[in-house]
């Protein structure tokens, strides 16, 4: 193996292998669909596009680098253990999806199953998690609320004794609670979509849509105009601000939302860990970090910057959990930008404006949602007709009093 690895590492004969072709110096004068935005649920959409579709005259456009906005900024945590009939059944089928995304995309993903257990440290914080196992359970979940003794012997780390300020009295634990690397599952799609025809542009800002009698027709870059037939926006916190170009307003309100990770310390912490009470969460990576974050920022911006007081605040309330991290030292701190819907639930599928379609509203839980996106939205692209799982996500929701009450399961960031 060894004389192996050098023949190979020394040798001139060999021509490394090319995940993504190079952007194309040019863009064609027209595409069938033109997806705005190059992180995970974009480069998903393009790739169900192609694979299940056979629509590969598509062009992903991206302002900056390859998943580099949220994709690129979130803690890859999987999960399921929703409050809606929608929200559980939507995330499930991600659920599955994301088990054999290893296989499908020919890339290592990484994901791997933790368990997730969601702290109660009230009497009305149980019968939340009492309801929340009860609609799992309707819809064949795996969630059930748990006690001390369990979580216990799930989490020995945690500090469970009862003379603290929130003592833990149970928890909702959900057995298919994972991790995954968030780059792979980018990468993994923007390489799947490229070996099918499907063209990626980075660099490339789109500055205006043009619309005619309701319809799109074509948009507008920083690199030239494009003429196409649909068009899909999947830009994150980015989301009211190119819905803006074409006319549409959306109920949507962008925040920060901060996280960080320690040294890499050897591996203790095997669950992911979730307070809504003092709303932080923890898990540890494959390199031994543990990675933290905690609720959204109080207050509206566009920003991804880092602050001293989330870090405050943060280890103050993650030490209650957690004594021995007092030792650990952060390593580095970043944030997101994460557009919070009113029902915190997302905004998918059909608008006003006639072939363009939009996928937004994510809040914190976007990640999670990559691939059961990428599959649904591809499909509604494709057919005109929402995709029975996102039906309750329609942006009319809103005006017809059918928001779906999703917060009660959102946690605290993720």
């Amino acid at each position: 193996m060894v004389f192996a690895l050098l023949r190979y590492g020394l040798g001139r004969r060999h021509t490394p292998f090319r995940v993504l072709p190079p952007t194309p110096a040019t863009l064609k004068p027209s595409y069938d669909v033109v997806v705005i935005g190059g992180g995970g649920h974009g480069l998903a959409t393009a790739y169900y596009l192609a694979k299940d579709h056979g629509i590969t005259n598509v062009a992903v456009l991206e302002r900056g680098w390859l998943a580099g906005g949220n994709t690129a900024r979130n803690t890859a945590i999987i999960r399921s253990n929703y409050l809606t009939p929608e929200g559980v059944a939507f995330y499930d089928e991600s659920v599955r999806l994301y088990r054999r995304l290893s296989n499908d995309l020919g890339i290592n993903t990484m994901v791997s199953e933790r368990g997730h257990l969601t702290l109660a440290h009230t009497d009305a914080a149980m019968r939340t998690m009492r309801w929340r196992a009860e609609v799992n359970k309707s819809l064949k979940v795996d969630s059930e609320v748990v006690g001390p003794d369990e979580i216990a012997r799930l989490c020995p780390e945690l500090d469970l004794s009862r003379d603290k300020r929130y003592p833990i009295l149970g928890a909702l634990y959900h057995a298919p609670g994972s991790i995954a690397r968030h780059d792979a599952v980018a990468w993994g799609y923007a390489m799947g979509a490229s070996q099918r025809g499907v063209e990626i542009h980075q660099g490339t800002e789109v500055q205006s849509l043009e619309i005619e009698n309701g319809r799109i027709t074509g948009v507008v870059t920083n690199r030239g105009r494009i003429a196409c037939g649909r068009v899909v926006q999947a830009v994150a916190g980015r989301s009211s601000e190119v819905a803006r170009m074409a006319g549409l307003t959306l109920p949507i309100r962008t925040v920060p939302l901060q996280a960080c990770v320690s040294e890499p310390v050897k591996p203790v912490l095997d669950p992911i860990i979730v307070s809504g009470s003092l709303h932080v969460y923890i898990s540890q990576s494959a390199r031994g970090e543990f990675v933290m974050g905690g609720a959204t920022d109080p207050y509206a911006l566009y920003s991804s910057r880092s602050t001293f007081e989330f870090k405050e605040v943060l280890m103050a309330d993650m030490l209650e959990l957690f004594p021995f991290l007092g030792h650990a030292r952060v390593l580095r701190q970043w944030a997101g930008m994460a557009d919070m819907t009113p029902d915190f639930s997302p905004v998918m599928g059909l608008t006003p404006v006639q072939n363009y379609f939009i996928d937004s509203g994510w809040g914190t839980w976007g990640f999670k949602a990559t691939p059961v996106c990428g599959l649904t939205m591809a499909q509604t692209i494709a057919t005109g007709t929402p995709h029975p799982l996102i039906e309750g996500f329609r942006l009319d929701r809103f005006s017809r009093f059918a928001q779906l009450g999703e917060r009660g399961a959102a946690s605290v960031g993720h």
